[in-house]
């Protein structure tokens, strides 16, 4: 590929000479006789690459080498360093400044080439890696400016600086992965890797091996030697989605690297020293989990120093609109046209919906309405289901002191004088909710899961934890 290339060296024929070669190759070359029009090229031109003689009149190669680092959007500037009378020590010093390479003169034309070519190709890959990070990093972007929000980012920024461990808990659906992912990235670690795992994802007798890797021949089909989470996280974070989902066996192993800072392989017998911050996160209630005998107090005290919540949907309505105009650009970039226009009561219905699963549940529906809808997007395009008609109704109340209805319009049982807290009453509105909805499917899990826009594993997971089962 075509490449800009400015060549700054006194000696006149070292330039032609370069140019002549390089323009045969069919990159644009710019020449310059001295640093100060090489810093000044550089200024107004976009160049891809600097051959930069070390000794010149004027401001030195080195000197000139120093101020591009220090410029703004010029610190990866790939630059090649030539020089007939360079020392060591000069040479060094261009190499710790970021030289790219190092060619004494006279230059010899393959290896010039050679150079030139090494040096556009990974200029190339790490300008692809920038933006697959920007990417990745705008994909994961949190969004909200709710008070909830506020709160929650004001924690962010407080913890991540730090080396305590964070327990992030809420619903599932509500985005404790961007949480994970924003802690690691405001943290001293994010030039190192981000590892997750789903512990819910990986069947209980593989999740020693995902966690600590395995020697060859540990257990049938362990052909050759795979390094674990732990590992593959050292010097950055690991994030443990679902924990509550853990085996006993393996919180016990996950407890014991936490406290030794070393793991083994299973099939092993090393130890290996890893430095890892541990992020995990939950949507059961672990301190019931601990009493029950499923989770071990010890491990959750270790992982518990910073709790952090994960806000429902419900708790920031005012956010959906935000989310739903992001997710909308989103959809329609993945889909190949603009941005769809959506009509204001499109984002009033919106909000008037339960959102069970919550942001995740909101972006799927916005998936489908910019897949179904026509040029723009209309009330008639917004799932009926759920919305709730008495918009005030989503907002959070204290139940009266007999009976009270939830924000679906199905009544919540309420004995006389009975006082619930506001997190009691929602359980039970939702277990109201999900019994109706399931009634009305005729106890079809996977139908009930459309309806209520959650997955079939999760209404599962919370048909479960309130108890919720089919009626003779």
């Amino acid at each position: 590929m075509s490449a800009s290339i400015l060549i700054c060296d006194d000696e006149k024929n070292i330039r032609r000479t370069l140019r002549m070669v390089l323009e045969g190759l069919g990159h644009r070359v710019h020449e310059a006789g001295s640093a100060e029009d090489a810093l000044a090229t550089l200024e107004t031109d976009e160049i891809d690459l600097l051959i930069l003689d070390v000794r010149l009149p004027g401001i030195s190669g080195i000197e000139a080498l120093q101020t591009i680092r220090a410029r703004p959007g010029q610190s990866e500037l790939p630059v090649i360093v030539i020089s007939g009378h360079a020392s060591l020590a000069e040479a060094v010093h261009a190499v710790q400044l970021g030289a790219t390479d190092f060619l004494e003169k006279p230059l010899d034309r393959d290896r010039v080439l050679v150079s030139v070519t090494n040096a556009l190709k990974s200029h190339r890959l790490l300008r692809e890696v920038n933006r697959l990070r920007a990417e990745v990093e705008d994909r994961f972007q949190m969004i909200g400016q709710t008070s909830v929000m506020r709160e929650l980012y004001a924690q962010i920024e407080k913890v991540a600086p730090t080396k305590g461990r964070v327990l992030i808990t809420g619903e599932s659906g509500t985005g404790k992965e961007l949480i994970a992912r924003a802690v690691h990235r405001l943290s001293d670690r994010r030039d190192h890797p981000f590892v997750m795992l789903n512990c819910a994802a990986i069947p209980a007798e593989l999740i020693e091996s995902e966690l600590f890797g395995h020697e060859r021949g540990a257990f049938t089909g362990a052909i050759q030697r795979k390094k674990g989470m732990f590992e593959l996280a050292d010097g950055g974070t690991l994030f443990l989605d679902e924990i509550g989902d853990m085996s006993v066996g393996a919180q016990a192993k996950v407890l014991r690297a936490l406290q030794s800072g070393e793991i083994s392989r299973v099939g092993g017998e090393r130890a290996i020293a890893v430095d890892v911050r541990v992020i995990a996160a939950t949507n059961k209630d672990l301190t019931a989990e601990v009493e029950k005998g499923r989770f071990r107090d010890d491990l959750y005290f270790r992982l518990n120093v910073v709790p952090i919540r994960s806000p429902a949907l419900r708790e920031r309505t005012d956010d959906i609109p935000l989310l739903a105009h992001s997710f909308l650009e989103d959809f329609s970039r993945e889909y190949g046209g603009r941005a769809k226009h959506a009509a204001p009561e499109v984002f009033d219905l919106l909000q008037r919906r339960p959102w069970p699963g919550n942001v995740r549940e909101l972006r799927n529906v916005i998936e489908r309405m910019v897949i179904l809808s026509g040029a723009s997007i209309t009330a008639d395009d917004v799932p009926q289901t759920g919305i709730v008609r008495d918009a005030s109704a989503l907002k959070a109340a204290e139940p009266a002191a007999n009976s009270g209805a939830n924000h679906h319009g199905v009544d919540v049982p309420l004995a006389p004088g009975e006082v619930l807290s506001l997190r009691e009453f929602r359980d039970r509105a939702e277990s109201e909710y999900i019994r109706a909805t399931l009634r009305a499917c005729d106890w079809n899990i996977s139908k009930a899961a459309t309806q209520l826009g959650v997955e079939r594993t999760n209404l599962h997971k919370k048909m479960r934890s309130l108890g919720v089962a089919r009626e003779e």
